[in-house]
Order: C-alpha cells, then sequence, then structure tokens
C-alpha cells in the first residue's frame, strides 16, 4: 500500500496538486501547530479541506520538516480502500515508521477520517503518544465529527477549523480581478466551490452543484441517520435555500408542506433541518436578545453553504439578489470566525450580531439606500435603539458612500470583510 498512496504524499520530491492557496485557513491552522492538540478541519464536501491539508503538508516541509516525516491518507480514494478499521490504520502507520523510519515528530494528516471504523481510537492513542512525538491534522464532513466519544477521549486536547467555500477576496485573488462593485456583483451570482472553477461552461457547474448536493445529501445525511423519505429532505432543502434570510420556525414549515398535500411532522422536519446543518449544507442563525444577552427560542433564520444552490439549482422563486447579499455577509462572518446571531431589540431586528471572544459588532444589510429615504430610515434605525458603545455598520451595494451616521459607519461589503 505504501507504493500505491506514495503519488499523495510528498515523498521522493513528489508535490500533490496544492491548488489555490489559501491562505486564511493555513495561516490560522500553521499558528495552532507545535504542540499536542488534534487539528480538525470540518466542512461540507467539495469546499476545499483536502487542499488546505497538503497545503498545510508542504508548508511544513518547506519549512523545514523531512518528507518521510509527513504521512497523508484520504479515505476517499481506492488506494486507501483497505484501510478499513483503526487497526488497518494502525498496520498501515506501523508498516510507514518500518519503511521510512521517520526521526522526531511524525505528522499525521487524515482526510474524510470518519470513513475508518473506530479512528477516535487511532487519533486518542496517537494524539498523546510521547514515546514516539505525532501531530495529527484530521478532516470531515460531518459535524458530528467531534460528538459522542472522540470529544470524551481528546477532553479539550483538539482545536476545530471551519472550512468555507471561496471567500470574494480569494476569488478577485485567484482570478486576479479588481475589487469592484461589478466585480462583487458577479460574485453574488455565482458559486464558489472549487472545483467550479475548473468547469467552463453554464451546463457543467450545473451538473456539478447537482451532483455535490446529491452526495452530500446521501453520503453524509440518508446513510448515515437512516432518512425514510429522501424527497423530503430535497423539498425542505429548497424550501430553506429560497427563504434565506426570513425568520422560519418548524411549524411553518410543516404547516408549508401540509398545503402542498405532503405527509410529515414536526419531530421529522425538525430532525431533517439538523441533518443539514450537520453535513454542513445549511447554517443556522438563532435569535439574540440584545439587552437581554440571551438566545431565543422560537423562529430562526437559515443560510445556505454557498449560493451555487441558489444560482444553479433554485433560480426562479421568490429570492432576490438582496437575500444573496445577505447570505454571502452571514458566510463572510461565519468564516471570519464569529458566532453570528440575529439581533431583537424590542420590536425591531438586526440582521446579524456577531460575537467573537469579548468582541461584538451589529450588522445591517440592505441591497440600496440611495435611491428611497424610507429604506435608509429603516435600515437605520434598529441601529439606533441600541445602547453600548460596540461597533455598529450598515451594509449595502450602493454605488455612493454614506456619512458616518451618529457613529453608524456605512461600508461596502468587501470592506466588511477587512474589518472582521
Amino acid at each position: 500500500m505504501l507504493d500505491q498512496i506514495r503519488k499523495y504524499n510528498l515523498w521522493d520530491g513528489n508535490v500533490p496538486e496544492l491548488g489555490f492557496l489559501r491562505t486564511h485557513y493555513t495561516d490560522r491552522i500553521h499558528a495552532a501547530t507545535g504542540n499536542n492538540l488534534v487539528k480538525v478541519l470540518i466542512g461540507q464536501r467539495r469546499a476545499g479541506k483536502s487542499f488546505v491539508l497538503r497545503q498545510l503538508a508542504k508548508r511544513l516541509m518547506d519549512e523545514g520538516i523531512p518528507a518521510q516525516n509527513i504521512l497523508y491518507i484520504n479515505k476517499e480514494y481506492l488506494e486507501f480502500g483497505d484501510v478499513k478499521t483503526a487497526e488497518d490504520l494502525q498496520q498501515l502507520y506501523q508498516e510507514y515508521r518500518i519503511v521510512f523510519h521517520p526521526q522526531g515528530k511524525v505528522y499525521l494528516f487524515l482526510d474524510e477520517v470518519q470513513l475508518v471504523l473506530r479512528w477516535e481510537q487511532f487519533v486518542n492513542s496517537h494524539s498523546q503518544d510521547f514515546a514516539e512525538p505525532q501531530e495529527l491534522f484530521i478532516s470531515g464532513s460531518n459535524s458530528d465529527l467531534l460528538s459522542g466519544e472522540l470529544a470524551s477521549l481528546l477532553s479539550g486536547r483538539y482545536v476545530e477549523f471551519e472550512i468555507l467555500p471561496y471567500s470574494f477576496q480569494e476569488y478577485t485573488s485567484m482570478e486576479d480581478l479588481p475589487i469592484t462593485r461589478a466585480n462583487y456583483l458577479q460574485f453574488l451570482q455565482m458559486g464558489m466551490l472549487p472545483e467550479l472553477f475548473y468547469l467552463n461552461t453554464e451546463d457543467l457547474r450545473r451538473n456539478y452543484v447537482s451532483a455535490v448536493k446529491d452526495t452530500v445529501m446521501l453520503r453524509d445525511i440518508v446513510r448515515r441517520y437512516n432518512v425514510k423519505d429522501p424527497q423530503l429532505l430535497e423539498d425542505l432543502f429548497r424550501y430553506l435555500v429560497n427563504n434565506a434570510g426570513h425568520l422560519v420556525s418548524v411549524s411553518n414549515i410543516v404547516n408549508y408542506f401540509k398545503s402542498q398535500g405532503r405527509k410529515t411532522n414536526y419531530e421529522t422536519l425538525s430532525s431533517y433541518i439538523s441533518y443539514l446543518g450537520k453535513a454542513f449544507l445549511m447554517h443556522k442563525a438563532e435569535r439574540y436578545h440584545i439587552a437581554g444577552k440571551e438566545l431565543l427560542a422560537g423562529n430562526s433564520k437559515y443560510y445556505s453553504n454557498d449560493l451555487a444552490y441558489y444560482n444553479y439549482l433554485y433560480r426562479g422563486f421568490a429570492y432576490g439578489m438582496g437575500s444573496l447579499l445577505e447570505n454571502a455577509i452571514y458566510l463572510d462572518m461565519r468564516r471570519k470566525g464569529w458566532l453570528t446571531y440575529v439581533g431583537v431589540q424590542g420590536q425591531s431586528e438586526v440582521d446579524f450580531v456577531g460575537i467573537k471572544g469579548e468582541q461584538k459588532i451589529y450588522v445591517q444589510v440592505c441591497w440600496k439606500m440611495a435611491s428611497d429615504e424610507e429604506t435608509a430610515k429603516r435600515e437605520y434605525a434598529p441601529l439606533f435603539k441600541i445602547a453600548d458603545q460596540y461597533r455598529k455598520v450598515v451594509v449595502t451595494l450602493d454605488e455612493i458612500r454614506f456619512p458616518n451616521n451618529n457613529g453608524i459607519e456605512h461600508l461596502f461589503p468587501w470592506e466588511l470583510s477587512d474589518i472582521l
């Protein structure tokens, strides 16, 4: 097997495909190296986790780590098909040590590790092996990766990084484009899964997005959770994609499907929504009581992990560019590590309240304000009511800049990303 997997590793001067360098992630993860913490990369399939892992491995080698001290395993490749259990993984690792005789710390990269039975035992054992020091980097496509036994075994000895599709800044850098309003509009009408940029027709991109969606649903949801009604799951995903940015409740969704003649119930839809979140197809933004500093039960908002699902699969629904913009801003805040909620202040709503440690930011998102004075008043009003001194911004795609309004800044979308 070592001969079969050479092409995926850095041995003998081999450099596997690295793709576009995602330094936003590699810098953060690299800063967390040099210890026994397990680095855990999570995120939707095809969002770029494997590229980030390979880029990290190459960076370590460029900094002086011998190639033979780095072992990369990706369970999605056929060559690793015989690695089915923790025991198989251990046998491969021992054979690797016999053949390469690595001196000093070994760096283990385990991609899509959840496909190995009892992988938690291997990770737990090797993350605290003082006789043969190792540093582990693992990835998975389901947020259950760190639930249950592994979380108990590691008991805080890990650090987690969520990998999302390309940001606007990555898109413009990769395509060598200036940061302009026109290019941001183009960004909103595309998809940012890395593989999309190697497909040169609309039909190919549409088929690819559909295939990714189907694969995630089948492998990460239907099979994993034994879903009884896959068509209902698909229709629920479509419903949430097309209601991004709107407060919805499970009860309302139940009533919607019943009005369409579909038999379902609260428990089923609640479970299916949870599965979509665990597979990173959708993200839930709960309501946050600004004055009370607490989360509120009931209605929430949901946002797609990539704008591609609307742009390539579900166009023609009552969605609008404003919803695409709001979804993109949500992803930016999540990408920068902010816990992001829907703000509630009396009868008013603030689109996003971002919290990161002791920091807080309030963000209103609006397509345009310049053509309608009432729209401008409506967007600023909820922020005026907030008494604290945290940063408050209104983000729009207007062609003009609005002056500072009683401490509230007006930003363009790409500028918000710069300050997060």
